[in-house]
């Protein structure tokens, strides 16, 4: 759970260690060379996911950022736009790589606070081929919102978004990478959440607590396509099974993403109450703290809890975020918030 014995590590869900069930199955797994489709620990995994969101099939790769990139290149063509949100993983985090990848030129859409476009922007949004302007090629939607705070986007806002691209015939890519975290919280099955999308991404080895390895779904064409674009990004993979397995009882651990987020809202709670910090109660595992009013800047609050014993990140100039997950539990929870009350109050002195 810690990078040391005094440190609480919330810096984010990736990381979470593998247990000792998750080390024996890597340990014992079955494998083959998957670029040849021979292991069959990789191909349970795909079976599994693809069942778990219920697509035809599904790709282990081994990243979100990989996956999405994927997703990407196989919707678009060069010099085609793809439409995402201002704040979205793709274009917030991921290197340009659309661009540099895919040819892709990026269209962004401030959502707000609601973490997704409304059908009206993704139809001011959409731009049709003709001799001066390059067409939409791909709408990405991001459920969970990272950025936001870990929002679960209702399913319906997510369809109504998705229905307006569709209908315009230009695909519908979701950034799921913590699709499981918005099922929970919404109450819903996963498969809900992906339903409006053509593609999701989704990681195991953020709350799922898998060691590596994330999961690109769809349709079985669009899986088939992607598997050929994996191999040209680098993504081909030979014994995976060893990295697979823990993958697959990583899958067991949806459920317990609801004790996340009740540290989560149990951590907000803690950071809102003390003075001069804004911590709104979360809808799923992470909690940003806003230190404006304190005047405290994140940088300087990430280097002061980090000499506390408390891993965080910065997230904007006045923002932190902390982030629960299965290496974390309530004692954790109020042991932090002890740790940042006395760094803040150091650096508000």
């Amino acid at each position: 759970m810690k990078t040391d014995e005094d440190t609480i590590d919330l810096r984010s869900d990736t990381v979470t260690t593998p247990s000792d069930e998750m080390r024996e199955a890597a340990r014992d797994a079955e494998v083959g060379d998957d670029v040849y489709r021979d292991d069959p620990t990789v191909n349970e995994l795909e079976r599994r996911a693809a069942e778990a969101v219920s697509t035809e099939a599904a790709l282990y790769v081994p990243s979100g950022t990989m996956a999405n990139q994927i997703a990407v290149h196989v919707h678009t063509e060069p010099g085609q736009e793809l439409l995402l949100e201002r704040e979205s993983h793709i274009y917030r985090w991921e290197l340009a790589g659309a661009a540099k990848l895919s040819g892709a030129q990026t269209r962004t859409i401030d959502a707000g606070e609601r973490c997704v476009p409304t059908p009206d922007a993704v139809a001011e949004g959409l731009v049709s081929e003709d001799l001066h302007r390059p067409g939409t090629g791909l709408l990405s939607l991001e459920n969970t919102h990272n950025y936001r705070g870990g929002v679960a986007v209702p399913v319906e806002e997510i369809a109504a978004a998705a229905e307006v691209a569709r209908d315009a015939d230009v695909p519908v890519h979701l950034d799921g990478a913590r699709v499981f975290n918005a099922a929970v919280a919404l109450g819903v099955d996963a498969s809900d959440v992906v339903a409006p999308a053509d593609s999701v991404t989704f990681c195991l080895s953020k709350g799922l607590g898998a060691p590596v390895g994330s999961i690109l779904a769809g349709d079985e064409a669009f899986v088939e396509a992607a598997r050929r674009v994996r191999k040209l990004f680098g993504g081909g993979m030979r014994q995976a099974g060893m990295i697979a397995a823990p993958g697959l009882l990583a899958l067991d651990n949806v459920d317990r993403l609801a004790d996340d987020h009740a540290n989560a809202e149990r951590l907000a709670a803690g950071l809102d109450a003390l003075n001069g910090v804004d911590a709104p109660a979360p809808d799923t595992n992470i909690v940003v703290a806003h230190t404006e009013d304190a005047g405290i800047p994140a940088a300087d609050l990430v280097e002061a809890c980090k000499a506390a014993g408390v891993g965080c990140v910065e997230f904007d100039e006045y923002t932190t975020r902390f982030t629960t997950h299965l290496d974390v539990d309530a004692a954790d929870v109020d042991a932090a918030v002890d740790r940042i009350g006395d760094a803040v109050a150091a650096l508000s002195a």
